[in-house]
């Protein structure tokens, strides 16, 4: 992907099907995204970064009977799921779109309409086999003698229906020469070749209704069938924009300049989506980059072999950015790689802990003991500096490239790089002996300021890929809020540091992590989980709707009142209190009141809680407890309240 002479760009990742909760791969793609959207946001571009999920489909419609919700119920569950990894790997995205949205809705319709009335769409009946996990038809001779699906290998299900087609076969000649003629169009090159062959063997005309399932977009013109997922979800990237009302966003930033997809949907996003859009005598998108697939030892990641690795777990465990760091870093982004949370630990000591953190504190440290915090300004220079100077403002320009190429391995590779030739430096110029010699001061300023200038430039190079690192280097060397600000155009130039302020050397930003004590830990985890599994399993055993009087016991209910109540600001249910549960401790609540109560009711009352419920962040405050309350039929709130006034604190029996 060239860099364009445009002001805008325009990146999306696939819409995710929400049957369950995403993992390691599916934020992978993710992160990608985000990394180049952060990236062309620093060099000036008006960027839009889209994802979203994609909701409707027989295999949606089976779980939530198997859950015995409608739905649109369990869908929503699972995309607050999907928001909340977002959040937690501080995934920045413009916008998220939801096939259920009515905007999307009506806006496929009209899609369907239109080639419909082109004649690109036309009634027919459909027998063959499918599979309802992909979401794909299959022809007999593209299936072997198992009847296994040639994308999951599960088993597929003959179908016979009637079914509205789309000439996809008609656009095969205009796809092969576009592929053709466009070269970066399919990235990297060997999924062009894959494309351009997939081509060449034939295509047939699309099934794009269904009769057999209800949870989908009603056909407009006919009641009986409902919108298949190719013009559903893949209209997502134009109908995001404001398609098709006559929508200045739409004019401004389509054709995207980059969707970004796993190797395994590249077909349809290379072949069926460019048929879609030909269709409508729209522009095809700029590039379609195909990545690898991440696996782990036991090949790819499935519920069904039990190798799922959650991205929100790692996030705990070893915080957003290292996950963020680690997922850019390991595999050549067009390559498949393999996870391996030894590989994970690994790269974290010896890239973030080892090199990136001891630059840091060693440079902190000797500024502190040298100057008393205060970065000093450059003085006496020498030749070394100069190749120091050079090499940074050299990995500035390349890195660039790198990203733009979406070589996110040897961007950080290059950057790494610096990162090492600066601990070098210090090797080199030795610091310690400088300080020693009175003569030697001037010399000593220079080099301490280079380092610091140094880890300027590795901190704002770092923020396409790290979220909170690069703040919290900025934050320790005093210039927190010039590298939250800081763009590209920052790197265009050395010794731009401010002098004179001073550094808060904190702990390690990385500290080493030691395999065995992790995985010790993880072991006792998944004792006490199973533990757990046995306590469940024996639940199951009383009838239901019962708990033990062991369970009951664990409960400490108390008498707490109520000093201060707020709303939260955002929310239009929530309040935050802080209310006294005994002598001296207090304690902050998140509750759903502010519909029921205003915060002036709810001052110095007395109010039943549970003291030792796990904290949980609710709406981005932590709640600490929680409160009793009664619901009347009509859905309204009573706090429970002790009939004469105690004690905060005293004991509920």
């Amino acid at each position: 992907m060239t860099e364009e002479q445009s002001d805008t760009f325009y990146v999306t990742t696939p819409i995710y099907y929400p049957s369950d909760r995403l993992h390691i791969g599916h934020a992978y793609t993710t992160v990608a995204a985000d990394a180049i959207a952060r990236f062309k946001e620093m060099k000036g571009y008006d960027t839009v970064f889209l994802t979203g999920s994609d909701e409707h489909g027989q295999k949606i419609e089976r779980r939530a009977a198997e859950a015995e919700e409608n739905p649109k119920d369990f869908v929503d569950e699972i995309v607050g799921t999907f928001v909340d990894l977002w959040q937690t790997l501080g995934i920045d995205y413009d916008q998220f779109i939801r096939t259920t949205d009515q905007y999307h809705k009506d806006a496929v319709q009209h899609i369907f309409d239109t080639l419909h009335d082109k004649g690109d769409i036309y009634l027919d009946e459909y027998e063959g086999w499918y599979c309802t996990p992909c979401e794909t038809y299959w022809r007999e001779h593209q299936i072997g003698t198992e009847n296994e699906c040639p994308d999951c290998g599960r088993e597929l299900e003959w179908v016979e229906e009637e079914s509205y087609f789309f000439r996809l076969s008609d656009y095969a000649d205009d796809l092969y020469s576009h592929i053709k003629e466009n070269p970066q169009f399919i990235q990297p090159e060997s999924r062009r070749n894959e494309m351009l062959s997939f081509i060449e063997d034939g295509l047939e005309d699309l099934s794009v209704s269904r009769t057999t399932f209800d949870w989908g977009i009603d056909v407009p013109f006919d009641e009986d069938h409902v919108v298949y997922v190719w013009i559903d979800a893949l209209s997502n990237y134009i109908t995001a924009l404001g398609y098709p009302e006559s929508d200045q966003r739409f004019e401004k930033y389509w054709p995207a300049d980059i969707h970004i997809v796993g190797k395994d949907i590249l077909r349809f996003h290379t072949i069926i989506w460019p048929a879609i859009l030909m269709g409508l005598d729209l522009p095809l998108p700029e590039q379609v980059f195909g990545h690898g697939w991440l696996l782990t030892e036991t090949g790819k990641m499935s519920k069904s072999r039990g190798n799922v690795v959650d991205p929100m777990e790692l996030s705990e465990d070893f915080g957003r950015d290292a996950i963020r760091y680690y997922l850019l870093r390991e595999v050549p982004f067009g390559s498949d790689g393999t996870y391996s949370t030894e590989a994970l630990i690994n790269r974290i000591n010896s890239d973030l802990a080892n090199d990136l953190g001891n630059l840091l504190h060693r440079t902190l440290s000797m500024v502190e003991q040298n100057f008393a915090g205060v970065i000093p300004a450059p003085d006496k220079k020498s030749e070394i500096d100069k190749d120091l100077k050079n090499m940074a403002l050299k990995t500035a320009r390349s890195v660039a490239d790198q990203i733009d190429g979406l070589r996110y391995t040897q961007a950080l590779e290059e950057l790494m790089n610096f990162v090492r030739r600066s601990n070098k430096y210090i090797d080199e110029t030795r610091p310690w002996i400088l300080a020693e010699d009175e003569d030697q001061h001037d010399r000593l300023k220079t080099v301490l300021y280079n380092l610091l200038e140094a880890l300027r430039f590795i901190s704002i190079m770092l923020k396409p890929f790290m979220v909170d690192t690069p703040e919290e280097i900025g934050h320790q060397m005093g210039c927190r809020r010039e590298i939250v600000m800081s763009d590209w155009s920052d790197l265009d130039e050395w010794g731009q540091l401010p002098v004179g302020r001073s550094v808060r050397k904190g702990d390690p930003i990385y500290p080493r992590i030691d395999l065995e004590e992790y995985f010790a830990g993880k072991e006792e985890t998944e004792e006490v989980d199973s533990e757990t599994e046995q306590t469940q399993e024996e639940k199951k055993e009383m009838p239901e709707g019962l708990i033990s009087f062991r369970e009951f016991q664990r409960l400490e209910l108390k008498v707490a009142k109520i000093e201060e109540a707020e709303r939260i600001s955002g929310s239009d249910k929530l309040l935050r209190l802080v209310i006294e549960i005994g002598e001296d401790e207090k304690r902050q609540l998140v509750a759903g009141l502010a519909r029921h109560y205003s915060a002036e009711e709810l001052m110095d009352k007395q109010i039943a809680v549970i003291e030792n419920l796990e904290p949980a962040e609710i709406f981005g405050v932590e709640s600490q407890g929680m409160l009793l309350a009664a619901e009347d039929k009509d859905g309204s709130l009573s706090l429970l309240e002790p009939d004469v006034r105690v004690e905060p604190g005293a004991e509920i029996s």
